[in-house]
């Protein structure tokens, strides 16, 4: 059986992209998810996503991780299926649709996506690193030599190590250029790599990087691996509402595989 797939990318964090709104993909079959995702012998991908219809909402979005399972929020993801859906005729420049954290709202303009994320309401500081979660769980910490960090091998030491052995978490690593600028690279849960920018990560560092001070802006640009992503929040006593991860997303390629 011939399955048809988009591939999309927004800030290199890439995605096979399915319309599965006829449901004739098989979400049960990890083994065929992780396969197709393979960078050798598949299409290659940080993940895979399926648009689904929703019976009140614009669409549906189901999310897995290259390693076949099914995930928590991806934020690039989820702007790059806005873009998909705008591309199928779904939607026009505004859309309100349902991913696995609960309903999202986001508009597109071009090959930029503003996509709203969940409300933040608890963050965790700890001496060496900020906890919270984005729609998945980020660990965040300041380096100070960003270019020379072996990410895998220390993302991975954290990813599986005490307190998150029993699920593991996301590993983003910062260093600060400005008030309004930071950098970032991560190592991702279910990629077990470093990708090229995470969403819900770099949602995470401004979270972060204001919650302990570090700036007190409520707009800032991260510079990943993969390009320039944006975030703007505002700060609601402990926590966070309002918040936009901003950046461009777009189609790479069409085929059957």
């Amino acid at each position: 059986m011939k399955q048809t797939f988009y591939k999309y990318q927004g800030t290199g964090n890439d995605f096979v992209m399915i319309d599965n709104r006829l449901l004739t993909f098989d979400k049960n079959d990890t083994k065929h998810v992780a396969y197709l995702c393979n960078r050798r012998f598949g299409i290659g991908a940080d993940g895979l996503i399926l648009l689904e219809n929703h019976e009140d909402l614009d669409f549906k979005m189901v999310y897995f991780n290259a390693d076949g399972n099914e995930s928590s929020m991806c934020g690039n993801g989820g702007r790059c299926i806005v873009a998909f859906a705008k591309f199928l005729g779904i939607i026009d420049h505004a859309t309100t649709f349902q991913a696995i954290d609960g309903i999202h709202h986001a508009t597109i303009e071009g090959d930029s996506v503003q996509l709203q994320m969940q409300d933040v309401s608890a963050l965790e500081k700890f001496d060496s690193h900020v906890f919270l979660n984005t729609g998945s769980p980020h660990h965040v910490q300041i380096e100070t030599d960003l270019p020379q960090l072996q990410i895998k091998e220390i993302g991975s030491k954290i990813r599986y190590g005490a307190p998150y052995n029993q699920s593991g978490t996301n590993v983003n690593f910062v260093s600060k250029v400005s008030d309004e600028v930071f950098s970032v690279r991560t190592y991702e849960r279910g990629v077990e790599d470093e990708t090229l920018s995470c969403g819900t990560g770099v949602t995470a560092v401004a979270l972060a990087m204001n919650y302990i001070g570090e700036t007190d802006k409520n707009r800032i640009t991260l510079n990943t691996e993969g390009g320039k992503l944006e975030v703007a929040f505002k700060k609601e006593g402990e926590g966070y509402s309002d918040i936009w991860l901003i950046g461009p997303a777009s189609q790479v390629f069409k085929g059957e595989i």
